[in-house]
């Protein structure tokens, strides 16, 4: 998106400065001054909210790096090390550990939102694609960090899901045994993980600079879904979005610190606390709660490769979602048969969750059956086809102008 203002630097040292590194000229011009759509809602300060947890896990992940033992003889005791002797180590473990899943809390909204503004629509498809890549590092770097406490979910989870891997054609038995590093879940599997989880990290980091980018090139999405004619749509992102944006956070800050002071552990699994035991398996072996719909995918299918391919699958539909969507309009404010649906994939990603923790038999399996067949059938059946033979609403002629489009009343 071109922008009018330009950067002036205003003495001799600034003058000197944007000759060698334009670094404030970029600043001002890309950050403070960029131009936004003024209509914005609170669902778009959730990007800036993702923004300060990568930041927060990156953080906390290094200064507990320096107290964590990867192996399978120290991990345990060095993570209740931290807990108990490292200062703050309590509350820094607490912080990364919660801040996982207010990171995945905060990426859901902000994905549902894009996917009810079809923000993933052209010019934004590049977007789209690489906030995907985004969400499956996170599910990776995720399951890792996962078993580092090398507590007994950790241990069995890695165990289900590295032999789970194994039972894809072609590349299973290589990935797995890179994953091992032998014939087990054991040192080898550990060290492996560590060094991936405190890489990836940083990858995430920089896809979001990517992802950054990309958006400024067409600019932000807004809720009615359309492009912006001139200044008179926008506004100028700083103080007007700044503001928003710390605020939001600040109100997003304060479920966080519930969960760290008063709940921490609520978000977990009580046999993590019991160190890893190769001879006894667990009641019911299940992932954090952020992967549990994908965990109900995997098990809703009796074939165990199935399942592993429908998992991968509830994935990689994502990132053909631009092509998938058949709809002129972005919003679903003027899609009022997409609105239904919508609220039902919805639900069905919220029950997909529920199901992921109970025991994959009787009605549960069948729900589980049920809720995954809409969500695969959302987007291979419904929005195709909804987007050929849905009526629309009527749409503003533009962000600042109410009036509404005559060709839309027209067809009315």
């Amino acid at each position: 998106m071109d922008t009018d203002y330009k950067y002036e630097p205003k003495n001799g040292l600034t003058r000197w400065l944007d000759s060698r590194l334009p670094l404030m000229r970029f600043t001002s011009e890309h950050v403070l001054q960029f131009p936004t759509p003024k209509n914005l809602n609170y669902f778009w300060t959730f990007g800036f909210i993702l923004t300060m947890c990568l930041v927060t896990q990156i953080i906390t992940g290094i200064i507990l790096a320096m107290h964590y033992a990867p192996s399978t003889l120290l991990a345990f005791d060095s993570v209740e090390h931290i807990m108990r002797n490292v200062n703050y180590g309590w509350l820094i473990r607490y912080i990364h550990s919660n801040g996982a899943s207010m990171f995945f809390l905060a990426v859901f909204i902000h994905m549902f939102r894009g996917l009810y503004y079809g923000s993933y629509k052209e010019p934004r498809e590049v977007i789209w694609i690489l906030g995907c890549i985004i969400y499956l590092l996170m599910i990776v770097t995720a399951f890792m960090g996962y078993v580092l406490p090398w507590g007994q979910m950790s241990f069995w989870g890695a165990t289900v899901i590295i032999n789970l891997v194994g039972t894809l054609p072609l590349i299973g038995e290589s990935l797995t045994q890179m994953l091992l590093g032998g014939f087990a879940v054991d040192n080898p599997t550990l060290n492996r993980f560590f060094s991936l989880h405190y890489l990836l990290p940083f990858i995430i980091f920089g896809v979001v600079l990517l992802h950054i980018w990309a958006l400024h090139v067409p600019g932000n999405n807004n809720p009615v879904g359309l492009s912006v004619q001139g200044k008179q749509d926008t506004v100028a992102f700083h103080p007007y979005y700044t503001v928003k944006d710390f605020f939001a956070y600040t109100v997003f800050l304060l479920l966080f610190c519930y969960f760290i002071f008063y709940n921490p552990n609520a978000l977990g699994h009580a046999d993590n606390y019991i160190e890893a035991d190769a001879m006894v398996t667990p009641a019911h072996i299940v992932p954090e709660w952020y992967l549990l719909p994908f965990y109900a995918i995997l098990r809703a299918v009796p074939d165990k490769l199935a399942g592993v391919l429908l998992m991968f699958g509830a994935i990689a539909v994502l990132f053909f979602l631009p092509w998938l969507d058949t709809a002129k309009v972005r919003s679903g404010r003027y899609r009022p048969i997409f609105r239904y649906f919508y609220v039902l994939f919805v639900i069905d990603c919220l029950i997909l969750g529920y199901l992921g923790a109970q025991v994959p038999e009787g009605i549960y399996l069948f729900l589980s059956r049920v809720t995954t067949i809409y969500y695969f059938a959302f987007f291979l059946l419904v929005l195709p086809i909804l987007g050929r033979i849905e009526k629309m609403k009527p749409m503003p002629i533009g962000i600042s102008n109410s009036e509404l489009s005559r060709d839309m009343v027209a067809a009315e």
